[in-house]
């Protein structure tokens, strides 16, 4: 799925756009969902120096940049329909 997401992503916004985020070990209960069906994270990024919104997603401090919406958007619908579109029949 990750290989998936990152061919869909690279046709979108270009492979200078797509990076690959490193490993963390984090609590998360989407691994029950994976060990059923294919998954994998991925992160929009939204820095915008002028707007400051610079700062960590659980800081009080974070701001989200409205304008990346759209493009996060159509990219989940995007992986989404290409994976739709290979695996049924």
């Amino acid at each position: 799925m990750y290989e998936h997401a990152r061919k869909v992503g690279a046709g979108l916004l270009g492979d200078s756009n797509v990076y690959l985020s490193p490993t963390t070990m984090a609590a998360e209960d989407f691994s029950f969902y994976s060990q059923k069906m294919a998954g994998t994270f991925f992160f929009i990024g939204m820095k915008n120096e002028t707007m400051k919104s610079d700062k960590p997603l659980h800081s009080p401090h974070f701001i989200v940049d409205e304008e990346v919406l759209p493009i996060g958007a159509a990219f989940h619908a995007a992986v989404a329909i290409t994976y739709l579109d290979s695996h049924i029949v």
